[in-house]
């Protein structure tokens, strides 16, 4: 035999014995992998929906008010809106704490069984029109409380989903007046 042909031969055979490692190799690990239990699924994509919420604010069952927010949110996965300031408060001679008064609103969708399913949190604070605890305006600066009084109304729900259909999934009547909120959402799919 020639020196070329051995030489090819062995190159030949190199190259086998590389390829036969390699899928005896990958072999092994789909094995290991199958009799543990742990196939991998593919990734699915993500899905993104917007929430619509509003706020209505009712008087004798007739809507005077409403508010309305919106967010885009990824499935399994929650997004928060907040608006509003950031009030000092002196609780003690020298010593500052900050109040968040506004509209916060926090949401999360899920999935699950190839069911989507909805967790909101709403909270609104404001204060109190009148009396002890309003804050120092223009026209009254001497009134200013350093202990204010807050109205808040907080609605925490969880429900499964519609798609595009509004839900009302939360409502509370105002303790001080004849009025009712309702928290209102609708989800729907962006493509």
């Amino acid at each position: 035999m020639s020196m070329v042909k051995k030489t090819v031969l062995a190159g030949g055979l190199l190259v086998a014995l590389v390829v036969a490692v390699g899928i005896n190799k990958g072999w092994t690990q789909e094995s290991s992998a199958s009799a543990k239990g742990t196939t991998q699924e593919p990734a699915k994509p993500l899905e993104a929906f917007r929430l619509d919420c509003s706020i209505n604010e009712l008087e004798d069952g007739k809507k005077v008010n409403s508010r309305q927010y919106a967010m885009n949110l990824n499935a399994n996965d929650a997004n928060e809106i907040k608006i509003g300031s950031r009030i000092p408060v002196e609780p003690k001679q020298g010593e500052f704490q900050y109040l968040d008064i506004g509209t916060s609103i926090w949401a999360r969708l899920e999935t699950r069984n190839d069911q989507l399913g909805l967790s909101v949190r709403a909270e609104l604070s404001n204060f109190a029109s009148s009396g002890p605890g309003t804050l120092p305006t223009p026209e009254k600066p001497q009134e200013h409380d350093p202990r204010p009084v807050i109205r808040q109304l907080k609605i925490n729900a969880s429900t499964l989903v519609l798609l595009g259909k509004p839900m009302v999934v939360g409502i509370v009547d105002d303790p001080n007046s004849k009025r009712q909120f309702q928290l209102e959402v609708a989800v729907t799919k962006l493509r």
